[in-house]
């Protein structure tokens, strides 16, 4: 089984935050997979179904941010779960520009407290990240508070943004619960308007040519 938590803070206040876009993945991930995340256990609210040809089971911790790794804990533990393969945290993070992804097998939780209570939770760092970038044009690095400025809900000009990074990263899951976590990384680390392969051009200029000369 494959287990994809998504990190944010319950109540509708949180609901549309920028600190709450791993919730916002996991609820597109359940709708595109038609998953019913309406179970309560472990501190958190999940469902299961079947994605990539395997047992997916999706999570959203209850337990407030700063105390993620509770919940991450005791659903690793349930249900047997291989950290180093088989969970994912999908998680904001403000050094990333709005949209961008990077996906890692492992790292440091940086300043990120429901990376670091996790990370404590598990005792290793060696487990499956996906970061989603929420730092948008008009954040500033000498704004009042950090704490602040991810609590905000995201600006309207920046939705389109937000729902194109949200629809790669469910296709970033689907390669991760098919159990392909380095092609999600070469295909989803990079900037969506970079082509796939950077020879690909050449490639097709050289077969182009070769057609012309027979």
């Amino acid at each position: 089984m494959k287990l994809i938590v998504g990190l944010g803070n319950p109540g509708t206040d949180y609901a549309r935050t920028r600190h709450n876009v791993g919730w916002l993945v996991i609820d597109a991930f359940a709708k595109k997979f038609r998953i019913d995340v309406t179970k309560h256990e472990k501190e958190a609210m999940t469902g299961e179904g079947r994605v990539g040809g395997g047992s997916v089971k999706v999570a959203k911790p209850l337990t407030f941010m700063n105390l993620s790794g509770d919940a991450v804990r005791l659903l690793v533990n349930a249900y047997e779960i291989d950290a180093a393969h088989d969970l994912i945290i999908v998680y904001d993070d403000v050094d990333l520009p709005l949209g961008k992804l990077r996906i890692r097998p492992g790292g440091s939780s940086g300043t990120h407290n429901g990376m670091r209570s996790i990370v404590s939770s598990l005792a290793t760092e060696s487990f499956p990240r996906l970061r989603f970038g929420v730092r948008g044009a008009n954040y500033s690095e000498t704004a009042p508070r950090l704490r602040d400025y991810v609590l905000d809900e995201f600006d309207a000009d920046e939705l389109p943004l937000v729902d194109g990074g949200i629809a790669r990263a469910v296709d970033a899951l689907l390669l991760f619960a098919r159990g392909d976590l380095r092609r999600a990384m070469n295909e989803f680390n990079r900037d969506p308007k970079q082509p796939k392969d950077p020879f690909s051009h050449y490639i097709l200029y050289c077969s182009h040519t070769l057609s012309l000369l027979q």
